[in-house]
């Protein structure tokens, strides 16, 4: 493992992350760069990198209050008209610079438990009847989802967002199997089809939208993107989203 392309990797993530560099363990799932690849080779400690890279070491995420991370939920659902998934707030966070990661808004809990915090915050206020509705919604939901579950009914299903390539370009899509869809889209091609990585994940168009957006400026046509080898690297770097 390059020291340099782990600096560059701190850089890259901690711009992500609205200039904020992330933990080490948070960094580790989302590179997949482990502890052993730089302790004792390029430095002694985590904050001598996040030094290193020009940055301060030990900011907390935690430093958001709990009220403003509540507020950018509350404006991200005004904005799509639903209650967001991870790749909802993935893409905003992407796109918008004001907008923090994702991380700091698992201290507000799962869906469930969010959609209840923030339910509580807006019952006190005017002006917020959307949001309470579609609060309650996400908790009718969550309780059908419970019950079906404790009588047998079907579990919480996982799907893929995959990589394949053709030729020079790379296809970004969704399926529950890649394999056969890798084997549907590869009879219609004049060369040879590839997987070259999945993400496992229960948010498939979220982390799908995710990447196209991410990728938007080598979009070639439809989900055919002309990557470089950095990109590639990027996207196997993701088991599970």
């Amino acid at each position: 493992m390059d020291k340099i392309h782990i600096i560059d990797e701190i850089i890259r993530t901690a711009k992500e992350n609205n200039g904020i560099p992330l933990g080490i363990n948070t960094f580790a799932h989302v590179t997949g760069i482990k502890r052993s690849d730089w302790r004792g080779k390029y430095w002694v400690a985590w904050s001598d990198a996040v030094t290193e890279a020009g940055y301060k070491p030990n900011i907390l995420q935690s430093a958001y209050d709990e009220k403003v991370l509540i507020e950018h939920v509350v404006s991200l659902i005004r904005e799509i008209r639903k209650f967001p998934t991870i790749g909802h707030f993935r893409l905003k966070a992407h796109n918008t610079k004001e907008f923090p990661s994702y991380n700091p808004f698992r201290r507000l809990g799962k869906k469930q438990e969010m959609a209840q915090k923030i339910l509580d915050y807006c019952k006190s206020k005017p002006g917020y009847e959307d949001i309470i509705e579609i609060c309650k919604g996400v908790l009718v939901s969550s309780e059908k989802e419970e019950r079906e579950v404790d009588s047998g009914g079907a579990e919480l299903r996982f799907s893929f967002v995959y990589l394949m390539k053709s030729g020079q370009y790379y296809k970004i899509g969704r399926s529950d199997c890649v394999e056969k869809r890798n084997y549907e889209i590869g009879t219609k091609l004049p060369e040879e089809l590839k997987i070259i990585h999945k993400i496992k994940t229960d948010d498939p168009s979220g982390i799908e939208a995710y990447w196209h957006k991410r990728f938007e400026d080598k979009r070639k046509r439809g989900e055919w993107f002309d990557l470089s080898s950095s990109d590639v690297k990027a996207f196997r770097r993701r088991k599970f989203m």
